[in-house]
C-alpha cells in the first residue's frame, strides 16, 4: 500500500467510528464488549487493507467486517446468558443494513433535491442551518419580520420535502420513469 492510498485508508477507518460503533452497538447491547469488539474490528480492518479498493463503499466493507467480529464474539461467549444468538443477529444485522441503505438513498435524494433549489433557496436554508444559524438572527440581518422568514423556511422545507418523496419514490420503482 503506498503512503497515499495508506493515508485515505486511515481517514476512512477514522470517519467511519461512530458508524461503526452505533452498529456494533445495535447488535451488541453491552458498551464495554462493543468497544472490545470495534477494536477487534479496526484491526481486521487494517489487516485486511490490501482487500480494500480506493472508491468502493468502505462503509459497508467495514460494516461486513464488523458483521462478522460480532459473530465470533457471540459464538466464543455462547455460554453467557443474554447473549442473541447468530439467527437474531442476522436478523438485526438484515434491518440495519436496510436503515443504512435508506439513509443513504435518502441523503441522495436530498442532496439531488438542493440541487433544484434556487440559489436565494439554498442561501435561506444554509444560513439556518449552519451552526449558530438562527430565524431571529436571519430576519434582523435582512431586516423581515421572523415569521416572514420563518414562511420562507417551512416553503423551501416543504419543497424539499416533496421533491425527496418524489425521488425516492421514482428510485424505489413506485412511480414509473
Amino acid at each position: 500500500m503506498t503512503p497515499t492510498e495508506q493515508e485515505y485508508f486511515v481517514q476512512q477507518i477514522t470517519s467511519h467510528q461512530p458508524m461503526l460503533h452505533g452498529y456494533i452497538r445495535s447488535l451488541l447491547p453491552d458498551a464495554d464488549r462493543a468497544s472490545d469488539v470495534l477494536q477487534e474490528t479496526n484491526l481486521v480492518l487494517w489487516r485486511s487493507a490490501s482487500e480494500f479498493t480506493q472508491g468502493e463503499n468502505f462503509g459497508g466493507w467495514a460494516r461486513k467486517v464488523a458483521y462478522y467480529q460480532i459473530l465470533a464474539y457471540y459464538r466464543d461467549h455462547q455460554r453467557e446468558k443474554l447473549l442473541f444468538d447468530a439467527e437474531l443477529v442476522s436478523v438485526l444485522a438484515d434491518a440495519s443494513e436496510q436503515q443504512f441503505a435508506r439513509e443513504r438513498d435518502w441523503k441522495t435524494a436530498l442532496k439531488n433535491c438542493l440541487q433544484k433549489l434556487t440559489e436565494h433557496q439554498r442561501r435561506l436554508i444554509q444560513e439556518r442551518y449552519l451552526p449558530g444559524g438562527s430565524v431571529q438572527r436571519m430576519a434582523e440581518e435582512s431586516g423581515r419580520p421572523v415569521g416572514s422568514v420563518s414562511q420562507s423556511l417551512y416553503r423551501i422545507r416543504e419543497n424539499l420535502r416533496q421533491c425527496i418523496d418524489a425521488q425516492l419514490r421514482l428510485d424505489s420503482g413506485e412511480i414509473p420513469k
